[in-house]
């Protein structure tokens, strides 16, 4: 059977990501099932989900997924090469055959010549060379730079967000080795951080209006609606960074400086200007303001800063994923478990089962679970802030909502 894979956030699940996932059905042609790849607590942005890994996984598969894993959190908040490294990587492990992801561009042609020219060692060279010769300039600059040679539409490729992913997606696949056909479906609506009236509305929209009261259902499937209605009663979810921000600046001051020095992306003075705008400024976003030049972006400096308070380092990230922690599943999802229980890849339904595996391991699922420590304390309910919860809770089983 077709193994569909996606990567994503989920950050509401959406009419967009239902688009998706019907779209890369509607592609396969024949009976499919649908694998996600979903970040945990906290999102590639640098900051919190709007609801828990748990209850976004299960709208997932009630409105259409069969099985969402949970992309560990050093991949979930790494750079788009990392993050797009562990998922790739994940959804192979899980059986994948195809992978399917939105693009801008909505064509596979160019975003492969894109990945291709940038797994290649010489455009690799090139771009360090050419931030050699700019120290001012951002990664994202140079590689656009070099891409400009190769001719103006590569160029233009990786300036918006769907398609950057899409790129390194392709690249992952290219440099592992795997055999997963992609598929890309043209993202529609507004723009990826946009708001506006026509289409679908954009993650960032629909957190903006949750956040503020706004009514969103018309933009999330009913299915998906339910869950999130159920978390705002037992007074889980709506949850931002301005919620965690006394938690976050409180860790981030007890830090010594060298904890600065080992984070991902810290590189070039960044950790070193992150430490000393911590010591003084007193919110997250004059944290940011504050160590940010034109080589350091913002979205950089956001990741840089939730490691630091998380405990992330350089190295964690390293890799690929060697388990796969189930979220949520639907029976097609179980059945599928059931045939990757004999090819000797860690699947995780009882957290408790994780202490049998490497100390790498060990570590990256007590990262998670700290990290689902941290998040739980902007609940508005005091008894749903409780600690170790990561611990134990299994995977959401629900009855087959869409055909496969």
């Amino acid at each position: 059977m077709i193994n569909i894979g996606i990567v994503c956030e989920f950050n509401p699940f959406h009419t967009g990501h239902e688009y998706l996932i019907n779209e890369a059905r509607r592609l396969a042609g024949e009976p499919c099932r649908v694998l996600c790849a979903m970040s945990g607590d906290f999102v590639q942005r640098g900051e919190p989900a709007i609801y828990s890994k748990s209850a976004r996984a299960e709208a997932a598969v009630r409105a259409g997924a069969d099985l969402v894993a949970e992309l560990p959190l050093p991949w979930s908040v790494s750079s788009a090469e990392g993050f797009a490294r562990g998922a790739v990587s994940l959804l192979s492990k899980l059986g994948a055959t195809h992978i399917c992801f939105g693009s801008e561009c909505g064509r596979l042609e160019p975003l492969e010549r894109a990945a291709r020219l940038l797994s290649e060692r010489e455009t690799v060279e090139q771009i360090k060379a050419a931030l050699a010769a700019a120290p001012e300039c951002s990664f994202a600059a140079a590689r656009e730079k070099v891409l400009a040679e190769h001719g103006a539409e590569l160029a233009e490729i990786i300036k918006t967000p769907n398609n950057i992913l899409a790129v390194e997606y392709l690249k992952a696949i290219y440099e592992q080795g795997l055999a997963l056909k992609p598929m890309t479906v043209k993202r529609c609506g507004n723009a990826h951080d946009g708001a506006g009236e026509e289409g679908y509305r954009s993650s960032s929209e629909l957190r903006t209006m949750l956040l503020t009261g706004g009514d969103v259902s018309a933009w999330i499937p009913e299915r998906a609606l339910t869950v999130y209605k159920r978390e705002d009663a037992a007074g889980r979810g709506r949850i931002s960074v301005k919620k965690l921000e006394c938690a976050l600046l409180a860790r981030l001051r007890m830090l010594p400086e060298e904890s600065f020095e080992t984070l991902p992306d810290s590189a070039g003075g960044a950790g070193r200007r992150l430490f000393r705008a911590v010591r003084t400024e007193p919110t997250l976003e004059a944290v940011l303001a504050g160590a940010k030049t034109k080589r350091f972006a913002l979205a950089r400096l956001r990741r840089s800063c939730l490691c630091a308070a998380l405990g992330v380092k350089a190295d964690d990230a390293a890799g690929v994923p060697t388990y796969a922690r189930v979220l949520a599943a639907n029976t097609s999802g179980c059945a599928l478990l059931r045939e990757l229980s004999e090819g000797g890849f860690a699947l995780i339904t009882k957290p408790a089962a994780v202490r049998g595996l490497t100390d790498r391991d060990i570590r990256v699922f007590e990262l998670g679970s700290g990290a689902h420590d941290l998040y739980v304390l902007a609940n508005s309910a005091e008894n749903e802030r409780k600690g170790e919860q990561d611990w134990r809770t299994g995977p959401v089983i629900v009855q087959n909502t869409q055909q496969s």
